[in-house]
């Protein structure tokens, strides 16, 4: 962790220039590289250190992970770049709620929520959870395991965006998808995405749980932008339903 500087002994910012730093997510990634490799003599008790990344970008040291995260889409977003697509996908079956499990910062559950969504969040890491209340607190983030949480609710929509699936541990992903399954309303939708490689889900096996769960096929894309999918794919975006 880095610590502050004594109010006698504060450095000076650092700027860098436009032409050095491109406005991009990989370059804010180098800034915190730079950051940590600060000297760790320095005492608490005083501002951090800022770094000056571009013209209009200041970044502050002391950001959190989630914070981190969160920046690169922020830039992305800055760049003229749509970093809505998960949540403009959503949006196309009109949902009144969605559980967004694994949701990480929120960065979906928050978008929908400012459409007007019930939005509960579900994530077992703590410090990302602190960013999404941070950023939109009159949603429900809560901490728990997607495989074994009840919440004692349904919704229209359960959400497994960024990967969900295959951040869970291999022997736990089938019973994942059993237990969020039972937080979907009849006829409800389960909207999964994630990259197709060696250690992930695969594709086949996830649709033999997902129609053991009870769920029956609906759409299958290969990007939030809803591109076709092909047999060389490397991502796969599914949309199942409850059957009734």
């Amino acid at each position: 962790m880095l610590r502050t500087p004594a109010p006698d002994a504060l450095l000076e910012p650092v700027t860098v220039g436009p032409d050095e730093f491109e406005d991009t997510a990989a370059e804010f990634a180098r800034s915190v590289q730079i950051v940590s490799r600060l000297p760790d003599q320095l005492s608490t008790g005083a501002k951090a250190v800022g770094f000056q990344v571009g013209e209009n970008h200041r970044v502050e040291p002391s950001l959190s992970r989630g914070d981190r995260y969160e920046r690169t889409y922020e830039l992305r977003a800055a760049a003229g770049e749509d970093v809505h697509g998960e949540a403009n996908f959503v949006t196309r079956f009109s949902p009144g709620s969605v559980l967004d499990a694994g949701c990480g910062t929120g960065r979906v559950g928050r978008e929908l929520h400012r459409r007007g969504v019930d939005v509960v969040g579900v994530d077992l890491d703590a410090e990302m959870l602190e960013t999404a209340r941070a950023r939109c607190p009159t949603a429900s983030w809560i901490e728990g395991d997607i495989s074994a949480i009840r919440l004692g609710r349904t919704f229209d929509i359960v959400l497994m965006a960024g990967n969900v699936i295959n951040f869970v541990i291999p022997e736990f992903r089938r019973q994942a998808l059993e237990n969020l399954v039972h937080h979907l309303r009849p006829a409800g939708l389960l909207i999964n995405g994630h990259s197709i490689r060696p250690e992930g889900c695969p594709p086949a096996l996830f649709a033999t749980w997902a129609e053991a769960a009870g769920l029956e096929p609906v759409e299958r894309w290969s990007t939030w932008d809803q591109d076709a999918f092909a047999d060389n794919s490397d991502y796969a975006l599914t949309v199942h339903r409850l059957r009734a």
